[in-house]
């Protein structure tokens, strides 16, 4: 009766836990060689706009790494994560003061995410803000920083990350914004992208906010020291 107590209580759920994590290193293995065509949180959103308008079109367009501007690279870098060429996957000051601010607020409102943890948020987890997904979004993150270097993490992150409404990926963005190629981006406007990032639904909606614009200001001040991967 022990032994099967245990078995229901401990060794079944820790060998489903097991397998979820192999999912999620078999997709990483593949993705190594392999781009991804969607992500769990692209289907999401793709699945809300549907259900609002049946003829909705995700737009999409994954572009190669050198055929995405440095500016934008320099400027997101700049933006999201500036330490992103050294850490391994997860910068555990910013992680306190998000913990800080969160304990302060009462809820999760601040994950103190790297463009890692950001990436293994969108490939498989939901949107959801709770330290159960943020513990499973860490295991996730150092899959990638251990299966991938840092130049393949940023190609994929920039290839799928949400930038507008049904906008994901820099090339999608770019022409979304501007009617130009992901190439063909200026500084100002790479700068401009890249403080979208947090909130890019709103600011789809918005592009004349005085915070968009002061904050791309900061940005095209600090791209020239980021250091690209």
């Amino acid at each position: 009766m022990k032994k099967r107590i245990f078995w229901w209580l401990v060794l079944l759920p820790l060998g489903l836990f097991i397998l979820v994590q192999l999912y999620f290193l078999i997709h990483i293995l593949w993705w190594i060689k392999h781009n991804p065509s969607s992500t769990s949180f692209m289907r999401q959103q793709e699945a809300i706009l549907l259900e609002k308008n049946p003829k909705f079109v995700l737009q999409h367009k994954w572009v190669a790494y050198d055929r995405i501007s440095n500016n934008l690279k320099r400027a997101v870098i700049a933006s999201e994560d500036d330490g992103f060429s050294e850490h391994e996957g997860v910068d555990w000051e910013a992680m306190q003061k998000a913990f800080e601010k969160n304990k302060k607020k009462g809820k999760v409102v601040s994950g103190g995410s790297t463009i890692t943890q950001q990436l293994a948020k969108n490939l498989f987890l939901s949107g959801e803000r709770s330290y159960v997904r943020k513990g499973q979004e860490l295991i996730i993150t150092y899959m990638l920083e251990m299966c991938m270097d840092k130049e393949r993490i940023f190609e994929i992150y920039l290839n799928v990350v949400e930038w507008g409404v049904g906008v994901f990926g820099a090339e999608a963005a770019a022409k979304h914004y501007y009617g130009v190629s992901a190439a063909g981006l200026s500084a100002s406007q790479a700068a401009r992208m890249a403080v979208m990032l947090p909130k890019p639904r709103y600011y789809d909606k918005n592009t004349g906010s005085a915070y968009l614009q002061k904050r791309s200001e900061i940005i095209l001040r600090r791209m020239n020291s980021s250091e690209l991967p």
